[in-house]
């Protein structure tokens, strides 16, 4: 298969589902990534033949060759979403068409061959409607969906692999804040970048999240649970945080994220945030904000609010903010009002409640 061509999908029943009592107890608290569904979606790709021998079938571990490519040169993508239930028993998805172009443009980035996006959305409603038992019914629950691709043919050697294997896993996830929305406090990092301009910044790889991970370690030694990234070249301003991107709101209302250059994910949140701020009539800034700027903004009281979002917590409030040489509050420490009412409008959203005047819900079952 390839282009727009449509992808027939073999259903392969779990011979083994996990039982409907045992299920019942993992999804009475099952955390966040740590319990999963019964089934998984394999899509192969090789050079010459395109995609092809779609499945959904029972979740089970993937055999590879010490030599498979993805160990050796890291050509690996991935995405992340959820299926939620709604009042009414159906399941719908948040802008899965948004997830599936992405998928595409960080195919293309790390030189990998492009699911189609219509392939990519089917096989997200396949498995989620084999596995529709799974999504919690508890409020602030979901069923969040993995899709990742990598490079499974055996050969060492720098170039792009000639095969792929795509995977679709499920997680039934509670609430990401056990007690509720708090502010989250980061720390900005001295020493470490995320990305630079002409690299993988913008493709969700991998590499890019391995990269954070030391930085991410050292903002839990300073006692902070999210690290905050400056740009490469001057490390002057603000990229984003380790895995969500950021917000500030000033006391004019106007509502400012930095642009997209290339370093910084495009997330979906992100633009979805955006949309409905400029909907609610504050004035939309995209545009540099330099750390010193931050610091400046929230003494003088000028900045009112900061957040992160991003689809595992939606909406996170930033409440202090600590770097090598000190710490400050923003809004003093507390969730801001325009933080909160943009929460609490896309859990709506993304839960099927109220309206969607932009078409973002895509009722799946």
């Amino acid at each position: 298969m390839s282009g727009g061509d449509k992808l027939d999908f073999e259903i392969r029943p779990n011979p083994a589902p996990v039982s409907v009592a045992d299920r019942a107890a993992l999804l009475a608290n099952p955390g966040f990534g740590r319990v999963f569904t019964d089934h998984m979606v394999t899509i192969r790709y090789a050079d010459g033949k395109g995609w092809y021998d779609a499945r959904v079938e029972a979740r089970a571990p993937i055999p590879m060759d010490p030599a498979a490519a993805v160990l050796h040169y890291a050509q690996e993508i991935f995405e992340g979403l959820k299926a939620y239930r709604t009042a009414d028993g159906g399941v719908t998805m948040f802008r899965p068409e948004a997830n599936a172009a992405r998928f595409a443009t960080s195919a293309r980035r790390m030189a990998m061959p492009p699911l189609p996006e219509e392939a990519f959305v089917e096989s997200l409603r396949r498995l989620v409607e084999v596995d529709q038992g799974w999504i919690p019914e508890i409020e602030d629950s979901s069923l969040y969906l993995r899709p990742f691709m990598f490079a499974s043919e055996v050969f060492l050697g720098v170039r792009p692999a000639n095969e792929y294997l795509y995977v679709v896993i499920a997680s039934p996830v509670g609430a990401y804040f056990s007690g509720g929305v708090q502010p989250v406090t980061v720390w900005v990092s001295p020493d470490y970048t995320r990305a630079a301009p002409g690299g993988t910044g913008a493709a969700k790889c991998g590499g890019n999240y391995a990269a954070s991970l030391v930085a991410q370690a050292e903002a839990i030694e300073h006692g902070c649970d999210q690290v905050v990234f400056l740009d490469a070249v001057e490390r002057r301003f603000v990229d984003e945080l380790g895995g969500m991107n950021v917000f500030f709101v000033y006391d004019d209302d106007t509502v400012v994220t930095p642009p997209l250059t290339g370093t910084i994910l495009p997330g979906i949140t992100r633009e979805s945030v955006l949309t409905l701020a400029a909907n609610a009539g504050h004035r939309i800034e995209e545009r540099p904000v330099s750390f010193a700027d931050w610091q400046a903004d929230a003494a003088s009281g000028r900045l009112r609010e900061v957040f992160a979002c991003g689809t595992a917590a939606v909406v996170t409030p930033i409440g202090q903010v600590r770097f090598p040489d000190g710490e400050f509050l923003v809004g003093g420490g507390e969730p801001g009002r325009v933080t909160m009412a943009l929460r609490q409008q896309l859990v709506d959203l993304q839960r099927g409640r109220g309206d969607d005047p932009h078409g973002w819900v895509r009722r799946i079952l």
